[in-house]
């Protein structure tokens, strides 16, 4: 198992409608990287430190999700799914394993 994937992962909206999953720390990172220049401000730099910092390894990975799910809700583009998404659900009968 990556020892850098989040204990659950953060849901956020790009520019259209589309929600994008924010599932590991490299996943935060490059989202952040690809921010805005003229959105950026002291939520983001402090997200931005926390995932740099939990990449390195000298911050808990905890952290760095809290601090990136922060930094979505005040860019108010956090998504809360209270509610399984298509692709999470597996249908009643199926593993989603290989038939034995």
């Amino acid at each position: 198992m990556n020892d850098r994937m989040f204990d659950s992962p953060v849901f956020v909206k790009d520019g259209t409608s589309l929600i994008q999953e924010i599932a590991c720390l490299e996943d935060a990172l490059e989202f952040l990287y690809e921010w805005p220049r003229n959105r950026r401000g002291p939520i983001y730099d402090t997200a931005l430190r926390a995932c740099q910092r939990a990449f390195d390894g000298d911050y808990p990975l905890s952290a760095a999700r809290q601090a990136f799910a922060g930094f979505a809700k005040a860019a108010r583009i956090l998504e809360e799914v209270a509610t399984p998404l298509p692709w999470m659900a597996v249908k009643s009968g199926h593993s989603g394993g290989l038939a034995t």
